[in-house]
């Protein structure tokens, strides 16, 4: 399922952690647990991993997160501010180091001309690197396509955030 680059990105990001002492979480919602798949496809991620949260409601990001309902209902559920508050979400409410976050729309149905298939925002939040990283991406492609490119930049920029601290 996953490609050798991205499993090997996956086992650099768990070295990393180990070297940081750092424990990893993830909130996601058009990956629905792919990035935890991802991370735990590799031997030895137990010691790192701690938990992910799949929140693919606004009830759900609300309840799990603690993301505002006012932050939902003002900008949508596909936003960066929703991706940055459902990363320090994670990161507080599982106590761990780092933590990976992502909202988007894979597709095919659910686009609007504002916020088409495709359109993926990612955010990651670590308690060593001060304010939290979001990126915006709009990926080509069908559903599975979008996912996947979903996971590679959340493991690529959970990686640049830990280079930082090391």
């Amino acid at each position: 399922m996953f490609t050798d680059n991205l499993r090997e990105n996956a086992e650099q990001l768990l070295i990393h952690c180990r070297r940081l002492s750092f424990k990893i979480s993830t909130a996601e919602s058009c990956t629905g647990g792919l990035i935890a798949s991802c991370i735990t496809s590799c031997t030895g991620s137990s010691s790192v991993f701690e938990r992910g949260y799949i929140t693919y409601s606004n009830e759900a990001k609300e309840e799990l997160l603690d993301v505002s309902l006012t932050t939902l209902q003002s900008f949508g559920a596909v936003s960066e501010e929703v991706a940055i508050e459902m990363a320090e979400g994670a990161l507080i409410n599982a106590k761990t180091n780092l933590s990976l976050a992502v909202t988007g729309v894979a597709g095919p149905g659910g686009g609007t001309s504002l916020k088409p298939v495709g359109l993926v925002f990612i955010a990651c939040a670590s308690e060593d690197a001060g304010d939290t990283k979001c990126q915006k991406f709009n990926f080509p492609g069908n559903r599975e396509e979008i996912r996947l490119a979903t996971v590679e930049q959340a493991i690529s920029l959970g990686l640049e955030v830990l280079r930082k601290n090391i």
